[in-house]
């Protein structure tokens, strides 16, 4: 699994590699250059890498930017509940110590950021 080992607004670093963009951070690697239909809206499209994972992680946790203004839509919340995935939707970098908590506990987890706003 991959760390996370710094975050700013709009860049982070992963494994000695800063990324500048959005990103997931999935069992199979990164995924860079993350973007969502509606910016600020986190939809079910927008996780199709997700979806491709097998077994699907235990977790996953929402950046929602630095001052915490991506949304995680209502269907996208159900949709994980439906799917056994626990959601945790906290402003970036809070998400970025939960993320590196749960997998230094061994959890699949995985994660999707917005490194601005």
């Amino acid at each position: 699994m991959h760390l996370i080992e710094g975050y700013e607004f709009g860049r982070i670093l992963i494994d000695g590699k800063t990324y500048r963009a959005d990103l997931l951070i999935l069992p199979d690697g990164i995924h860079p250059d993350w973007w969502r239909q509606e910016g600020h809206a986190l939809a079910v499209v927008d996780l199709w890498e997700l979806t491709q994972c097998e077994p699907l992680p235990e977790v996953l946790v929402v950046g929602t930017g630095s001052h915490g203004r991506m949304v995680v839509l209502p269907e996208t919340e159900q949709w994980l509940k439906e799917k056994g995935v626990e959601l945790r939707a906290l402003p970036t970098a809070e998400a970025c110590k939960v993320y590196n908590a749960l997998v230094e506990k061994g959890v699949r987890a995985a994660a999707a950021l917005h490194l601005t706003c």
